[in-house]
């Protein structure tokens, strides 16, 4: 009998070429797949696209921790800032508006890999176009593309808090002298930056019993450094209080019976023998109005009216009479909140 043996197998060429063909296939399909996710999701634009979203939905976290936004030390000391300059306002419900409807208008790549990304958004009533510089980091695993600001798109406000240091902006309210000492801190007008996410629009204000600002709308633009005054103005409370505080003084000096009442605006001098005691009323107050100074709500002088009512005898003829006359005389005074809301008074 013959022996019996084991074909070997053999591997069809073209069975090889349809693998080789199939790996190349979906090596390509990946490759396209990542160029589009590169292109789109891990896009430059898609990058700013986030980052303005993130805005319009006032989630301020991941605006500000966005890579790129934050200023380091040497970066806040270009601008002129301390490195404890203020980034009270980088939270959620500061904001009035952030970017809405926005839509890509350019993206253009640079030789050296970074692009500038050009977008167009409403923020308020206005329709603003802005362009922003990216460039790439070190991608997600390795293959993804992931980006950061090459500039800031951080804004820095500067406020004034003319004659009251806190200010309100959204629901936050701030004190313009957090961060300074000494003689700074008595200053009727305070000036003060602040770190601001951007583009967003901010409403600026104050109120309270005694000061009132009109609200102040600010349009903080990426990488820009406004300006806004919050200007408190003296509201008709804080004018009533003023004036029941001057009337009761003007009242205590007219209780006072003599001819010259001590450290008041009003008095006479009689040259006849005074034989009774004096006796004065107001008849009419000094109208309080009050307008910021250099270092207080100032009332320019005002004229009131005393009146004197006294026992005299003449010195020439012995003659007694009854001496009834109306003194004119003004006032002047500055007025300044004390911390624990009391009204401080001095005459001028």
């Amino acid at each position: 009998m013959g022996s019996s043996g084991v074909r070997g197998s053999r591997v069809s060429p073209l069975s090889v070429a349809g693998w080789l063909g199939l790996a190349v296939l979906l090596a390509g399909a990946f490759i396209a797949a990542l160029g589009a996710l590169n292109q789109t999701i891990y896009g430059s634009s898609s990058f700013i696209e986030r980052y303005l979203t993130a805005i319009a939905n006032d989630d301020i976290a991941e605006a500000s921790t966005t890579p790129g936004v934050a200023l380091d030390e040497a970066e806040l000391a270009e601008l002129g800032l301390a490195p404890d300059v203020s980034t009270a306002m980088l939270r959620t419900g500061v904001i009035e508006s952030g970017p809405e409807d926005v839509s890509i208008m350019g993206d253009v790549a640079h030789p050296d890999g970074t692009h500038t990304v050009t977008a167009s958004y409403r923020l308020a009533d206005a329709i603003v176009q802005s362009s922003f510089d990216v460039r790439p980091i070190e991608p997600l695993y390795g293959v993804l593309n992931r980006w950061e600001f090459a500039v800031s798109p951080l804004a820095v406000i500067d406020v004034t808090a003319a004659h009251n240091p806190t200010f309100t902006v959204g629901s936050l309210t701030l004190d313009t002298r957090a961060l300074k000492s000494g003689e700074e801190l008595a200053a009727f007008t305070q000036v003060a930056p602040y770190i601001a996410i951007a583009p967003a629009v901010y409403e600026f204000s104050y109120s309270s019993e005694l000061l009132e600002a009109v609200p102040v709308a600010v349009q903080a633009d990426a990488s820009e450094r406004p300006a806004v005054t919050v200007d408190a103005q003296p509201t008709a409370a804080f004018v009533d209080r003023v004036q029941v505080t001057l009337d009761e003084f003007l009242g205590e000096c007219a209780a006072q019976p003599v001819l010259q009442p001590a450290e008041c605006p009003f008095g006479i001098e009689i040259d006849d023998r005074v034989t009774g005691d004096p006796q004065w009323t107001i008849v009419a107050s000094p109208q309080v109005t009050l307008t910021p100074g250099e270092s207080s709500f100032d009332m320019p002088p005002t004229e009131g009216v005393a009146h004197i009512s006294v026992e005299v005898q003449s010195l020439f003829d012995g003659h007694r009479f009854t001496l009834e006359e109306d003194r004119p005389f003004t006032v002047a005074l500055g007025a300044t909140i004390q911390p624990d809301e009391s009204i401080s008074i001095q005459l001028k």
